[in-house]
């Protein structure tokens, strides 16, 4: 069968780095930290006392008091990015057909904080269970596709995937599919978590697996530098509008960036860490390719998913290097991770947006936090990981990595727009 093209149309984003799309983006060009002490809870008692949180985000400026009290905060967050994704996109709902709109979503943990009060609750009280009714709905991951498709009035396809750091990578991607093979028409995809609480420190503390750098938080997310001690948890959501090509060319809509490509595979390793050989990594990048029927020498800039974690930044540059070849040195690298942290089910979304926005505007963003005396032997620094500031570049493929615990693999690629 013929395949439908894929465009993006709309983007909406909350991440450490600004309430919107477009502050994200600036912040991101400019190199901005959205690293800082914990606001939202004392952390004083765990390893680490710091996080990329979202600043200054109020729900009841998107929604009544009833209404944000029965959703937890990734859902808040959800329906924020949807919203302003759709009105970026200038999609009007009231002329189109809503049972070919729906909505697919990704979250790592889904409505953490929410679980996490209802249960401190439980165990301050008098031992009588005293549950919030909306604690279930609130908690499960799929619930934030529910909310989004609830509010707009959306009737096709709706669900979540939850694949822990890769959830809103593969989210897009079977957006991209769903499309592409004539189920939908447009297709609000990406993904939220909001796990900066007393578990989500906790609970990544006891596996080693986040950064302890108390002393400087800005600068303690910084891949593929030899000094990195784990990643920085972050928070946030971030929204794609994805449409069929002539649906968007038939409306006027302007048009980001087009997705020609995905790759999906598992480790097959191990719980927590990548597989020291990098061999689900490698193959998830051919597949994406062959999928987009491109060769390696074709891409131009790779969105990696450079964690700031001792084995991760290792088997993927190995990775790369093995896929690419020489090419590699003729490429941009880059960790938007070293300025947001590490945002979990959301990352693949707000990561992707990166590479949209890098197509459309011919700039890469830099990997901060890197001293050219703090190389790692492992690495090969005549890969331009792009440290320090943006580049300017014209871009025609971009590809995002993004890997997760339990060995989720999930490669996007997005090629430059041109009439």
């Amino acid at each position: 069968m013929q395949l439908r093209r894929v465009v993006i149309t709309g983007l909406g984003a909350l991440t450490p780095l600004g309430n919107s799309a477009p502050e994200t983006w600036e912040a991101l060009v400019k190199g901005v930290s959205g690293i800082a002490p914990i606001t939202s809870f004392d952390a004083s008692l765990f390893k680490t006392h710091f996080a990329g949180e979202v600043k200054g985000f109020d729900p009841e400026s998107i929604m009544d008091r009833k209404e944000a009290r029965k959703m937890d905060r990734y859902s808040q967050f959800s329906i924020c990015v949807a919203g302003e994704a759709l009105r970026d996109s200038a999609l009007d709902l009231d002329k189109e057909d809503r049972s070919r709109i729906g909505v697919i979503w990704g979250s790592g943990m889904g409505g953490l904080q929410s679980t996490e009060e209802e249960i401190i609750d439980f165990a301050k009280g008098d031992g009588v269970p005293r549950f919030n009714p909306f604690m279930i709905p609130k908690a499960i991951p799929s619930i934030a596709a529910g909310h989004i498709s609830i509010r707009f009035g959306l009737g096709g396809p709706s669900f979540s995937v939850s694949t822990a750091c890769s959830s809103s990578s593969h989210a897009v991607a079977s957006a991209f599919d769903q499309i592409r093979l004539g189920h939908a028409d447009v297709l609000l995809t990406g993904g939220a978590d909001a796990d900066v609480t007393y578990t989500g420190i906790g609970g990544f503390n006891s596996l080693h697996a986040l950064s302890t750098r108390n002393d400087s938080p800005s600068t303690a997310s910084r891949p593929f530098s030899k000094s990195r001690d784990g990643f920085v948890l972050g928070e946030g959501a971030a929204c794609l509008i994805m449409e069929e090509y002539e649906h968007a060319k038939a409306r006027g809509a302007k048009i980001y960036a087009e997705m020609i490509g995905e790759g999906m595979t598992s480790d097959a390793y191990h719980m927590t860490a990548p597989d020291p050989d990098g061999k689900g990594a490698e193959r998830v990048m051919r597949l994406a390719l062959q999928d987009a029927r491109l060769e390696p020498k074709d891409i131009d800039f790779i969105n990696t998913h450079g964690t700031s974690t001792p084995l991760g930044d290792v088997t993927e540059v190995m990775a790369i290097q093995r896929v690419f070849g020489d090419h590699v040195y003729e490429m941009n690298l880059d960790s938007t991770k070293s300025m947001t942290g590490h945002l979990i089910g959301a990352t693949g979304a707000v990561e992707a947006l990166a590479c949209i926005m890098a197509l459309k505007d011919g700039i890469i963003p830099p990997t901060i936090n890197h001293d050219p005396e703090d190389e790692d032997e492992q690495i090969d620094y005549r890969i331009n990981f792009t440290f320090g500031k943006a580049q300017k570049r014209n871009i025609r493929y971009a590809l995002s990595n993004t890997f997760g615990f339990g060995g989720h693999n999930a490669c996007l690629i997005f090629k430059k727009w041109e009439e």
